[in-house]
């Protein structure tokens, strides 16, 4: 039964190649962005002494760690879930023997194995040019543990990608609402700064967020600057997070089955 989802994973590889030229640029986009983040603090960051509580190894460690991170977790196929919607194409999936919820998760691995090999490359040739002082995590625990915190946000995202996409039973604007989205993710989730830089009041709030779970929580367990009750905590509010959006994905998929009217086709 996997063997076809397999089999999806690896054509996914095949649609990037074809697709070269977008694929490139946004590899140069996120290099660029990656300078751009890295030399700001590199600047703003005392060599000795610290800013908000980072030093420069720890700080550079973050916006490195965002690089990869993301690459794993907020890159997605989820996009044409909505396209696939309005287009009426999704007709052909209804009639096929597949889980459309699987089908889209394994165009996400597809999509983001491409995107770590390639990430990896860029930072192994960042670090061999720059040679940048980074925090080197040691405790097998604190690896493991950040390992775990990245699979529930890959789960988040994706589910929160499966919200967004099902936009399309109702509008055709499938877009407005993701491009909202992965503008106020650059900050929600961490991937422009620490959150821990913004006051404690608002950290309350981030700290129940779906949001910080994405990146930010993933690297301060790696960075060890989370307790062990911190962690416990945020995992817990993680998993909470990933059942929230797995039902209301499941709830709001058959709510659209119901309207769905296959126009497109």
């Amino acid at each position: 039964m996997m063997k076809k989802y397999l089999q999806v994973v690896t054509s996914t590889w095949g649609e990037i190649s074809t697709y070269r030229f977008n694929f490139t640029m946004w590899r140069i986009r996120n290099v660029l962005q990656l300078l751009t983040v890295y030399f700001l603090w590199l600047t703003v960051t005392p060599v000795k002494g610290q800013l908000f509580g980072y030093s420069q190894p720890l700080i550079l460690t973050y916006v490195l760690g965002v690089s990869l991170i993301s690459s794993v977790v907020l890159s997605t196929r989820t996009a044409e879930i909505g396209e696939n919607i309005d287009s009426g194409n999704l007709s052909l999936f209804l009639v096929r023997p597949l889980n459309y919820f699987l089908y889209w998760f394994a165009r996400d691995l597809g999509d983001k194995a491409v995107n770590i090999v390639f990430v990896i490359v860029e930072l192994f040739l960042f670090f061999l040019i720059l040679k940048p002082p980074l925090f080197i995590q040691s405790h097998a625990s604190f690896l493991l543990l950040t390992l775990i915190a990245i699979a529930l946000a890959l789960l988040l995202n994706f589910f929160i990608g499966c919200l967004l996409g099902f936009v399309g039973f109702w509008s055709s604007e499938v877009w407005a609402p993701r491009f909202i989205y992965f503008i106020l993710i650059g900050f929600l989730s961490g991937g422009a700064f620490p959150l821990d830089i913004f006051p404690q009041w608002l950290q309350g709030i981030f700290h129940f967020s779906p949001f910080t779970y994405l990146l930010y929580f993933p690297l301060k367990i790696y960075l060890g600057a989370l307790s062990p009750e911190q962690i416990a905590q945020g995992m817990l509010i993680a998993v909470a997070w990933v059942a929230i959006l797995y039902f209301a994905t499941k709830v709001v998929w058959l709510r659209g089955l119901k309207v769905y009217s296959a126009q497109g086709n």
